[in-house]
């Protein structure tokens, strides 16, 4: 701006306080710019072995290094190293913070492969009413049973290593732990290390997930 190379409305602006109205025409070297007003959003299968984080001082593989795009994308949340299944990758803060913090209460299903089986359903209606951990009671949990040492466990909570500890707490040390559904998103066919943006109608879906949060 300094140097005269931006124009606004046709005319040289060297302020770079200057205020532009909505429907003003901004120009750099003649050339007109827009905001970038379209966001956008990726479904991940994150592999075991990979960090939930835009970059890792140690130099492991990050869930950003799996998609190749020139945007700044950070993840949604986290996963621990050794979990897998679907993390979502966005460059638009504000619905990053809605997917991921506790007032909007997002729900998140895990597969959860467990030790010392059978689980018994004395132990299901445990993790359903909510288990008393180290930093506090947990909310009421969706718990179904696939198979005697496999089941289907939703929370809208976000505590450090929450599904671990849960079945730990219960008797039944976690061995494999897969996210499947984050809100209206399910896994699908996405294969370990795959990504995809997510269509219009699905980001929509997102959208009225975190809507009513405001309640």
């Amino acid at each position: 701006m300094r140097a005269g190379r931006v124009t606004v409305d046709g005319v040289t602006v060297t302020d770079p306080a200057h205020d532009v109205e909505p429907a003003g025409t901004v120009a750099v070297d003649g050339r007109t710019v827009a905001l970038e007003r379209t966001r956008v959003v990726f479904a991940v299968n994150k592999p075991a072995g990979v960090v939930s984080t835009a970059r890792d001082p140690q130099k492991r593989p990050t869930v950003v290094s799996l998609v190749p795009s020139t945007r700044r994308l950070y993840p949604v949340g986290r996963l621990d190293i050794d979990t897998t299944g679907l993390i979502l990758l966005t460059d638009d803060g504000e619905l990053a913070h809605r997917l991921t913090h506790p007032r909007f209460e997002v729900e998140k299903t895990y597969r959860v492969l467990v030790g010392n089986a059978p689980v018994r359903e004395p132990t299901l209606r445990a993790l359903r009413g909510g288990v008393e951990l180290e930093d506090g009671r947990t909310a009421p949990a969706d718990v179904r049973l696939i198979r005697p040492d496999t089941i289907e466990l939703t929370i809208h909570e976000g505590r450090k290593r929450q599904v671990k500890r849960m079945c730990e707490h219960v008797g039944h040390p976690v061995r494999r732990l897969e996210r499947v559904r984050f809100g209206p998103l399910a896994l699908g066919h996405l294969k370990p290390g795959e990504h995809r943006a997510l269509t219009a109608a699905e980001l929509e879906a997102l959208a009225r997930a975190v809507a009513t949060g405001d309640r």
